[in-house]
């Protein structure tokens, strides 16, 4: 197993490599168009905005070899930023293209009453607990949230995990294929977030 983990600037970039550290996993930094190669799962972690992170990504070549990655169907696991970055737009920046792999638009909570941004911990719950992916992490495991903004998938299927906000239900994770994204953090959640990261590394 070689897992990369993108480097855009990001600020949780080295809490992500601390986790997967702790999983007994040596990951590679990519911040270069070169470092694919050998690859066997990538990460795309991320805290910031959507405009500024396509634009690092951007700048540092790194979109067109994600987008391949993920045409592949090969292991890829996107983080709060670096899941919302896989729709084709957000309203943080309009106008800014995210990487198109799905179609939807990434919206920001409403304005009527919760606090904003959703900060800390709440419960999601997967649409088909079997999956493998879930493995072990009971029917409604907790997770650490930092967010604004959340994806609206045009593709209801592939909302793998739901997430209610004071009466507002988001998809807190998608997935299809090898592909997993997740509006929480899991390297900042504690033993359910190690284990979702080792269920994806394995």
């Amino acid at each position: 197993m070689k897992t990369g983990i993108i480097d855009y600037g990001a600020g949780n970039l080295r809490s992500v490599d601390n986790a997967v550290h702790s999983l007994g996993v040596e990951p590679r930094i990519i911040d270069n168009p070169d470092g694919f190669g050998d690859l066997t799962h990538l990460i795309l972690p991320g805290v910031g905005a959507f405009g500024d992170s396509m634009a690092e990504l951007e700048r540092r070549g790194l979109v067109e070899p994600i987008r391949d990655w993920i045409a592949a169907d090969r292991p890829f696991f996107g983080i709060c930023v670096g899941y919302q970055m896989l729709f084709e737009e957000g309203d943080e920046n309009p106008g800014i293209p995210g990487l198109g792999i799905f179609k939807g638009r990434v919206v920001r909570f409403p304005e009527d009453g919760r606090k904003i941004p959703h900060m800390g911990w709440n419960a999601a719950t997967a649409r088909d607990p079997d999956d493998p992916l879930w493995d072990g992490l009971g029917d409604q495991p907790f997770f650490y949230f930092v967010h604004s903004y959340f994806p609206e998938p045009a593709d209801d299927s592939l909302t793998a995990m739901e997430t209610d906000y004071e009466g507002l239900r988001f998809a807190s994770a998608i997935r299809r294929g090898k592909l997993l994204a997740t509006q929480f953090h899991p390297e900042k959640s504690q033993q359910a977030g190690l284990r979702l990261l080792r269920n994806f590394l394995q």
